[in-house]
C-alpha cells in the first residue's frame, strides 16, 4: 500500500507549492499586471485569510465525505484554479484564481495524514505520516525555488500552468490507485471539537502560531524582491538562493522534529531567537557572498523548523483532537501568513525593502515572549 500513500505525498506537494509559488513570482507578476510589489502581496494575504477563516470549518465539514472523491475533487479544483492564474488579465481575476483553492487547501492538508494511516491501519502509522509530511515540506522547501526558475525561463504564467497539468494528472492517479476508506463513525463532534478554543493554553498556542507566522512572511513574502532590487541578482539567480534556501530546509526540518519531541515550546523559542538573527543580518550582508549565504542559511533553517515544530505543538497540546488542532494550526498559521504579508508590503511603502527583517523581527520577539509566559 506504499504506492497510495506517495501518490497523497506528491498531491499535498502540489497544493501547498500552490500556495507559496506565488512568493518568488511576485516581481514578475506585478510587472506584468501593472500593478506594485506590495499591491501583488496583496494575493498572499488573500489565500492566506481564507485558509484562516473557512479552514477549520470546511476540514470539520468535509471530514464525513469518503475521502477519495473528496481528494480527486479538490485536486480538479486545484486544476481548474491554477488553469486560470496562468491566463489571467488583470489582479481581479488573478485574486479569483488565488480564492478558489485557498478553500480546499485546509481540508486537504488536514485530513490527508489520517487517510494515510486508515489505509496502511494504525501499526504503521508513524511512517505514513512521515510520508505525508514529507510532501508538505517538499513544498515549502522546493516549490517556490522551482516555481522561481521556471518563471524566469517560460514566464510565471508557465509556472502555474504546470501546476494546473500536475494538480489534473494527480487527480487521475488517486482515481485509479487510491483505495476507498469510509470515514470512522466515533468523529468528535465538531461542537466537541470547538471546546478546544476554550481552553487558555490553546488559545495561547495558537496565537503563538499567528505571531510565527506572521514574522516569518512580512519578510519571506519579499525574500525574491530583496535579492532583486538591493543585491541585483537575476531572476536565474534568485531562483537559485532560494533553491538554497530551501535546502537547508530540510536540514531544520529534521532539527524541528527532534527538538519538538522533547520540549515544544523551548524549541519553539530557540527556533525563533536563531531566525531574528538571520533576518536581520540579510540586508547589512546583502553584498559579501559569504555574510548573505550564512543569513540565508540560518533564516532558511529556522523557517522550516518552525513549520514542522507549529504543527506538532498543536497536536500535542490536543491529544484528544489532533487533526481539529492541526486544522487550527493550519488557520493560525494562514493568518499569520496574510497579516505578514500585508504588513511586509506597508513597510516597502513607507519605509523600504531594508526594514523588512527587522519588522519581521518584532513579531518573532513577542512570540519568543509569549512562550515564556
Amino acid at each position: 500500500m506504499l504506492f497510495p500513500i506517495l501518490l497523497l505525498s506528491a498531491a499535498g506537494f502540489t497544493v501547498l507549492t500552490t500556495e507559496f509559488v506565488i512568493v518568488g513570482l511576485l516581481p514578475s507578476i506585478a510587472r506584468d499586471l501593472n500593478v506594485s510589489v506590495s499591491q501583488a502581496g496583496l494575493l498572499v494575504t488573500l489565500f492566506a485569510f481564507t485558509v484562516a477563516a473557512f479552514g477549520p470549518f470546511l476540514t470539520a465539514y468535509f471530514a464525513r465525505f469518503p475521502r477519495k472523491r473528496l481528494f480527486i475533487s479538490i485536486l480538479i479544483m486545484f486544476g481548474v484554479a491554477n488553469t486560470v492564474a496562468a491566463l489571467a488579465p488583470n489582479i481581479w481575476v488573478m485574486a479569483l484564481a488565488r480564492l478558489i483553492p485557498a478553500l480546499g487547501l485546509p481540508v486537504f492538508w488536514a485530513l490527508a495524514s489520517e487517510t494515510a494511516v486508515d489505509i496502511v491501519g494504525p501499526e504503521y502509522a508513524g511512517r505514513a505520516i512521515e510520508k505525508i509530511g514529507f510532501g508538505i515540506v517538499c513544498a515549502t522547501v522546493f516549490g517556490i525555488p522551482v516555481g522561481t526558475l521556471i518563471s524566469d525561463l517560460f514566464g510565471w504564467r508557465t509556472a502555474f500552468a504546470i501546476l494546473a497539468v500536475v494538480a489534473l494528472a494527480k487527480a487521475l492517479l488517486l482515481l485509479i490507485y487510491l483505495p476507498v476508506t469510509t470515514p470512522k463513525n466515533d468523529q468528535v463532534t465538531l461542537r466537541a471539537q470547538f471546546k478546544i478554543l476554550r481552553n487558555p493554553l490553546m488559545q495561547g498556542h495558537i496565537l503563538l502560531s499567528i505571531l510565527v507566522f506572521s514574522g516569518m512572511f512580512t519578510a519571506y513574502t519579499y525574500l525574491a524582491d530583496i535579492l532583486e532590487r538591493l543585491a541585483g541578482f537575476d531572476g536565474t539567480l534568485v531562483g537559485w538562493c532560494l533553491m538554497g534556501f530551501g535546502a537547508v530546509g530540510l536540514i531544520g526540518n529534521s532539527l524541528g522534529g527532534r527538538a519538538v519531541d522533547r520540549h515544544p515550546l523551548m524549541a519553539s523559542m530557540v527556533f525563533c531567537g536563531f531566525m531574528i538573527a538571520g533576518m536581520v543580518a540579510l540586508v547589512p550582508a546583502i553584498h559579501s557572498t559569504i555574510g548573505l549565504a550564512a543569513a540565508m542559511a540560518v533564516w532558511g533553517v529556522t523557517q522550516a523548523a518552525l513549520f514542522l515544530v507549529s504543527h506538532v505543538r498543536l497536536m500535542k497540546a490536543a491529544p484528544h483532537a489532533p487533526a481539529f488542532a492541526a486544522s487550527l494550526n493550519i488557520a493560525g498559521g494562514n493568518l499569520g501568513i496574510g497579516l505578514g504579508a500585508l504588513v511586509g508590503g506597508h513597510v516597502i511603502d513607507t519605509l523600504g525593502l531594508g526594514s523588512l527583517g527587522f519588522a519581521a523581527s518584532g513579531f518573532i520577539l513577542v512570540a519568543i515572549l509569549l512562550a515564556l509566559c
